[in-house]
C-alpha cells in the first residue's frame, strides 16, 4: 500500500514577540476546541518559534508528511484577523507518494494578501504540466 505526503516548510513573521505569542496561543486554543472533531481545521501543520522566545518569526511546517496545506491557510487567514497582519505572505508545498504511483508527484505554491484576507493567487505543478503538454499558455 502506498502513503500519499504532503511537505512543506515555511516561515511567517508576524512582526512582534507579542504577536508570536498570540499566534500560538490561538493555535493551541483551536486545538482545544476541535478536540475530538472528526475533520479538524487547523490540524496538519506544527507551529513554533523559529527564532526562540521573544522573537517574531513563526515556522509552520509539516506533521511528519502529513501536512494540510489547506490547514495552514485556514490557520494564517484567522490569524491575520485576530493580529492584523499585512503584506503578501506565501509558502511552498510536495506532493509524494511512498511507492511510484502515476500522478503521485507535484506541489504548489499559494499566495495570501494578509491585508485583504484572501488567497490571490496559487499554482500546481501539475496542472502547469497538463497544460504545457497540451500546448497551452499556462498562467495560474
Amino acid at each position: 500500500m502506498a502513503d500519499y505526503l504532503t511537505h512543506f516548510s515555511c516561515l511567517l513573521d508576524v512582526g512582534t514577540p507579542e504577536r508570536a505569542t498570540a499566534a500560538l496561543d490561538l493555535l493551541t486554543r483551536l486545538h482545544l476546541d476541535e478536540e475530538g472533531a472528526d475533520d479538524p481545521e487547523y490540524s496538519g501543520f506544527v507551529l513554533t518559534p523559529q527564532d526562540g522566545p521573544g522573537g517574531s518569526i513563526l515556522w509552520l511546517h509539516g506533521d511528519d508528511g502529513d501536512g494540510d496545506v489547506e490547514g495552514v491557510i485556514r490557520f494564517v487567514l484567522r490569524l491575520t484577523e485576530e493580529i492584523d497582519l499585512t503584506g503578501l505572505w506565501g509558502f511552498e508545498f510536495a506532493s509524494t507518494c511512498s511507492r511510484p504511483r502515476l500522478d503521485a508527484f507535484g506541489g504548489g505554491a499559494h499566495v495570501i494578501d494578509l491585508g485583504k484576507r484572501k488567497s490571490v493567487g496559487w499554482t500546481s505543478t501539475h496542472a502547469w504540466l497538463e497544460a504545457a503538454l497540451r500546448g497551452e499558455d499556462f498562467d495560474a
